[in-house]
């Protein structure tokens, strides 16, 4: 109350006086311009709890109205349809033919997979963002290129868009087609040129009259495009131009959307990338000249010229859900079947959850596995609740997608051969080979991290300063330059007191009443880091729009946003979501968390390229040095154990993994039986030592039930042939064939 009474003095103050000429125009040269395409994306979507975190006052009271539930048809899809999907999949198979079987794709189309988010009007299913979340979620832990492969037409369509923004032929045409699998869609945005800058797109579209048709002559060159070699429609993305005014005020130049079928005059489309052995459809389009009448146009010719903001309006959602869903899929994975396989493994006598080399990594997966989730459903609720925040979503993207990449890297160092030797045995080798693919689609992790997430932030979230910018760029606008300008400051001062006062008032609490209660401990301690980003963003804006170009300061600025709204999903996650031991591993996640960030602040103010302001920043947010630490080897040792017994953090950490009720070999399915048993066979071995005794014969059954299970899953695939000799029956392997004359290879031919 304090504080914001002091903040509320210094803004009135500030707002009686008028700040003089030179600020004015000193602002106008630094504060940075927005241009057409940043203005379309700081228009879409909304700020959400983004807009809580810089104003550095955020509370998880405020996150009580996001809640991530199944509704009864969700539910029962999950539990029947998706778990006969997943029963049919053989990811090995899948991968080595490098598409789905036949029966998968004729299930995927008849149950309704690609129409999850379309209305029950138009045939679909009309599933909340949580529900198409689970849903791919859990096809993802059985195969990835399922889970793409459903999640596209899910995602950026463009059902989406034809909902959105379709005219009502087009809705009508299009959307009960979608919904029932008879059209499969792709969305052609990305180009050679244009990744990540998809605004810089060159695929040019000029409006002509062709047969007394007006439409446009469109030229394009796509690539990367998923679905694209099997799809039936085409959503594509080009540079509308119309040099002789054809357009007549309907419509304008821009970026415009058009849907092309897969039979339309000039496209070329069928060809294949190979996206590191991945199965899922992934492709080019192109075409040279292609005449597109108006009436094809994303919305009709009204539209026209509006695409990049239909895309920011939409690609909020999809990078909040669709990649998420993938990401939080391989950890629920690592997290349940490593766990297990750890203790089923033994080494040196002893099953390697006991090595503490492997209990550090083992806890490392239990903490990112509780964050990925934590995070996952509170995005889940925000978009529940209509909410479409495009900096969250951004957020989600890179924290999630960076995560998976750690949790997958520090499975396979824990499963070790068992991770490299490729079969129906190894379930996690092509989460792994596939790592890349998530880190680069959706806006490239570089890109997102260093540009988007904090540059996109300062703009649209901070509370005061996209209405200072916009009162400079009006023109000679000195009043409102004068309000924001009071708002501004006073939003700082209020920080700047806050976060001194938080970092000494946490210090004083850090030695006690941690174990007491560990939410509320890491809740105060996380509103401390809150006040010191919020004040290191106001004191940021000193380098007006020269921030825009610091990457790695503003990739910094990105993760401690980042991790400020995953501490705080932690936090709403802990009350809607806890079971016994569940705060051992807040605890970790959290003072992770906090330490990563503190680290991150450090960094941020020994690079500020501004002389004082680093200092300045360092005596306002940690007047008395570091206060975090990583988590103890002690609370290691007891996280890791929490995934490798039958707990109820265990559970908790995996509640959406698909584990085979139908294949007695299914590895995953063979390891999660093993578990009870081993632990029971390690119990009774620990008991007749301690007694120096002889097991009984029925303990000896337990204890050899138990090491035929663990020699079944610790072997790994091998194969008679592979690659070419598979093909071709006569072929002999060139290195069996003798320089010296042809008997070996006669012999080895007849053998």
């Amino acid at each position: 109350m304090a504080l914001r009474s002091f903040g509320a003095s210094v803004r009135q103050a500030s707002g009686r006086r008028t700040f003089i000429r030179p600020a004015y125009e000193l602002a106008k040269r630094v504060m940075p311009k927005i241009s057409p395409t940043e203005r379309a994306a700081l228009d879409s979507g909304m700020v959400s709890f983004d807009g809580a975190l810089f104003s550095g006052a955020p509370q998880t009271s405020q996150l009580a109205k996001y809640y991530a539930t199944l509704t009864p048809e969700e539910k029962s899809f999950l539990d029947n349809e998706v778990e006969e999907l997943c029963e049919m999949l053989d990811d090995y198979a899948i991968v080595r033919d490098m598409d789905l079987p036949a029966e998968a794709w004729d299930f995927i189309k008849r149950k309704g997979f690609f129409g999850l988010i379309i209305p029950k009007q138009h045939g679909g299913k009309g599933f909340s963002a949580h529900g198409h979340s689970q849903v791919v979620q859990k096809i993802a832990t059985r195969s990835s290129a399922a889970a793409v492969t459903v999640m596209v037409p899910n995602s950026l369509g463009p059902g989406e868009l034809l909902m959105r923004y379709g005219t009502e032929t087009q809705r009508e045409y299009y959307l009960p087609k979608l919904a029932s699998g008879e059209m499969i869609p792709c969305f052609g945005l990305t180009g050679p040129a244009s990744g990540s800058d998809a605004a810089s797109m060159r695929d040019t579209g000029i409006v002509v009259e062709k047969d007394g048709v007006l439409g446009v002559s469109v030229t394009f060159n796509k690539r990367y495009i998923t679905l694209a070699p099997v799809a039936h429609v085409v959503g594509l993305a080009f540079n509308l131009q119309d040099p002789n005014g054809l357009l007549k005020g309907k419509g304008s130049e821009g970026i415009t959307i058009a849907l092309l079928e897969r039979a339309h005059e000039g496209l070329n489309i069928g060809r294949r990338h190979d996206p590191l052995s991945t199965a899922f459809m992934n492709g080019p389009l192109s075409g040279e000249g292609v005449f597109v009448p108006m009436a094809c146009l994303l919305g009709g010719q009204e539209r026209a010229g509006y695409g990049w903001n239909m895309l920011m309006e939409c690609l909020a959602e999809g990078r909040g859900i669709s990649l998420p869903a993938l990401s939080v899929g391989a950890a629920q994975t690592a997290s349940n079947a490593v766990g297990a396989y750890a203790r089923v493994r033994k080494q040196f006598k002893v099953p390697i959850a006991e090595l503490e080399g492997v209990q550090e990594q083992l806890a490392a997966i239990a903490s990112s596995t509780y964050r990925m989730n934590a995070c996952q459903a509170l995005m889940n609720g925000i978009l529940n609740a209509h909410e479409q925040p495009p900096v969250l979503s951004a957020i989600m993207k890179y924290q999630m997608t960076a995560r998976m990449r750690s949790v997958v890297n520090q499975a396979m160092d824990i499963l070790g051969g068992a991770g490299i030797c490729k079969g129906k045995a190894n379930f996690m080798g092509n989460s792994y080979q596939q790592i890349p693919i998530g880190i680069t689609v959706e806006g490239a992790n570089i890109l997102t991290r260093s540009l988007i997430v904090f540059g996109q932030g300062l703009n649209r979230s901070h509370p005061n300063l996209l209405g200072l910018i916009e009162s400079i760029n009006k023109g000679d606008d000195m009043r409102g330059f004068n309000q924001h300008l009071a708002r501004l400051v006073g939003h700082a001062a209020t920080n700047a007191v806050g976060a001194v006062g938080g970092a000494l008032a946490t210090a004083l609490r850090a030695p006690f009443g941690k174990g007491a209660d560990v939410a509320a401990y890491h809740e105060v301690q996380l509103g401390r880091l809150a006040r010191a980003f919020a004040i290191s963003a106001d004191l940021s804006l000193v380098l007006g729009g020269k921030l825009k170009f610091a990457e790695m300061l503003s990739g910094r600025f990105a993760d401690v946003l980042g991790n400020l709204y995953s501490g705080y999903a932690m936090l709403h996650y802990h009350k809607t979501h806890h079971c016994a031991d569940s705060d051992k591993v807040l605890d970790h996640a959290m003072s992770e968390l906090l330490y990563e960030t503190q680290q991150s602040l450090f960094a941020i103010q020994a690079n500020f390229p501004v002389p004082g302001i680093g200092l300045l920043m360092r005596a306002l947010t940690f007047p008395l040095g570091g206060s975090y630490a990583m988590p103890s080897d002690r609370l290691n040792q007891q996280v890791s154990a929490l995934i490798t017994t039958d707990s109820q953090v265990r559970k908790l950490l995996s509640p959406n993994i698909f584990i085979s009720r139908n294949d007695p070999n299914d590895r995953i399915a063979l390891i999660n039986r093993a578990l009870p048993k081993c632990l029971e066979a390690d119990a009774i071995l620990a008991a007749v030592r301690k007694a120096k005794r002889a097991p009984t014969s029925a303990e000896q059954a337990v204890i050899n039930e138990a090491e035929a299970m663990r020699e079944e899953i610790i072997q790994v695939d091998s194969f008679d042939k592979l690659g070419r000799e598979a093909a071709q029956p006569d072929y002999v392997r060139p290195a069996l064939i003798s320089p010296y004359g042809g008997a070996e290879r006669v012999a080895v031919a007849a053998a």
